[in-house]
């Protein structure tokens, strides 16, 4: 017989009945403490403990976020397959449908709101600009399921080929910039649009702020209310939009009027050259920082391409932790539950992967695979690792260690042309489409506004 290892390694998790409820190295975040405090807040605190305690079914609904394509009963076992050896319950698929059940949504909402925030110490370049935090709004549409109890509040998107399979709901976010963390998240029905969900993130907006915003965004009102918050906002409006000069700068902005807020405009040409050629696309940005010596317009200009980093984030969401899945929850309280499982799972990745790069200065945190702290969290879940932390502080963890250790390389700039991948119908012919991403060179004019 030839040689042998052997891997032996200790886990330690909670005690009882209670020993299937973590999260893996994730659960540092999210402490038993942390949830025990939720279900005591919010009412859900089981009457007596037996197979399926409340802050168990809050861990398995956390759990889930990380385990899409799985249910219940799977994602189950992957919360108990590192507990050899331990008596863990066996529960059936509907005893886990009741226990979801009677935890509800609130415990999960009490997490969101704790969690939700900056990550703590991070000043790279794209979290902060001249002492203001970055920040983005914007919103995307989840596919929910088809069922009877759903399409009573959510509803099918019209579309040239009769309908969409699924009925969505629209999430809008508030995202930091440079780590991605979520400060705030709204949603409901399609049936309102993102001016409508928008100011129910006020809340979460102050001085200190600045809000990149897209087109959408750029209604005079909600301007308006938000530069009331004391946070600064940059919008880009449509290049035809009437704003009156009322005084040049030196900068080549000028200043003017958006209902009762001063503002200051910015006209610029933005020319992307590519191997395969250049286009060149008029923007006009209006924002309420209104001293040009002090925020000079091609510092804001640039500044604005940081707004797709909320883009980036929805598709860490959508694609990489769903995988482009339809939500599980066949009723509109199941999908509260859900939708504010995946913000709490998706905060707590970022909260990990910027503890990492937050103890790298030189690094900025753009420069973290996702992909990479999912997949280590979900392996350290199936193993139950990490679930306690030990008596020496551990900042980075296993997750932070993995991250670092495989850093992606500095973004450069690069272009693809933007084609519709998923056609609504299969026989409609797109014909040839240019797949490739070009090394792109960007260079910017400041243009002068015509006087009226």
């Amino acid at each position: 017989m030839g040689a042998q290892s052997v891997i032996s390694r200790e886990v330690v998790v909670a005690a009882g009945a209670f020993a299937p409820g973590h999260l893996g190295e994730l659960t540092r975040i999210v402490p038993f403490e942390m949830v025990d405090e939720a279900l005591a807040q919010t009412g859900r605190v089981q009457a007596r403990v037996r197979d399926l305690p409340s802050r168990v079914v809050v861990y398995l609904l956390l759990a889930g976020c990380l385990f899409p394509g799985l249910g219940w009963r799977q994602v189950w076992k992957r919360m108990t397959a590192g507990l050899d050896g331990l008596p863990v319950a066996d529960p059936t698929g509907g005893a886990l449908a009741q226990a979801r059940k009677r935890v509800g949504a609130e415990p999960l909402r009490w997490l969101f709101d704790l969690l939700r925030g900056p990550a703590a110490g991070i000043r790279t370049t794209g979290a902060w600009w001249r002492g203001l935090m970055v920040c983005a709004i914007d919103g995307t549409t989840i596919a929910v399921p088809d069922s009877p109890a759903n399409l009573t509040e959510y509803t099918k998107h019209r579309c040239n080929n009769g309908g969409s399979g699924y009925p969505a709901l629209r999430l809008l976010v508030l995202v930091s910039c440079g780590t991605r963390t979520v400060l705030d998240a709204v949603f409901g029905p399609t049936a309102d649009g993102e001016t409508t969900y928008a100011p129910r993130l006020l809340r979460s907006l102050h001085k200190g702020m600045i809000v990149l915003l897209d087109r959408n965004f750029a209604a005079q009102t909600l301007v308006s209310t938000i530069a009331a918050t004391g946070a600064h906002v940059l919008v880009r409006v449509k290049s035809g939009r009437h704003l009156p000069v009322l005084r040049r700068n030196r900068d080549g902005s000028y200043l003017s009027r958006l209902g009762t807020v001063a503002v200051r405009v910015i006209d610029c040409e933005i020319t992307i050259a590519t191997a395969a050629g250049h286009r060149t696309g008029l923007y006009r940005l209006v924002t309420t920082l209104t001293d040009h010596r002090t925020h000079p317009a091609a510092e804001l200009i640039r500044l604005y391409h940081e707004r797709w980093e909320i883009e980036t984030a929805y598709l860490e969401i959508k694609s990489t932790i769903l995988g482009g899945r339809v939500l599980r929850a066949r009723t509109p309280a199941g999908l509260d539950q859900e939708i504010h499982a995946l913000l709490v799972a998706y905060q707590v990745l970022r909260l990990a992967m910027a503890d990492a790069t937050g103890t790298r200065p030189e690094i900025d945190p753009d420069r973290a695979s996702f992909t990479i702290a999912l997949n280590t969290a979900r392996d350290l879940v199936i193993q139950a690792a990490g679930v306690i932390a030990g008596t020496a502080i551990d900042l980075v963890g296993t997750i932070g260690r993995r991250v670092l250790a495989d850093l992606m390389p500095n973004r450069r700039i690069r272009t693809r042309p933007r084609v519709v991948k998923r056609a609504i119908s299969k026989y409609n012919a797109k014909g040839t489409v240019d797949r490739t991403s070009y090394k792109a060179t960007i260079s910017i004019d400041i243009l002068t506004t015509p006087d009226p």
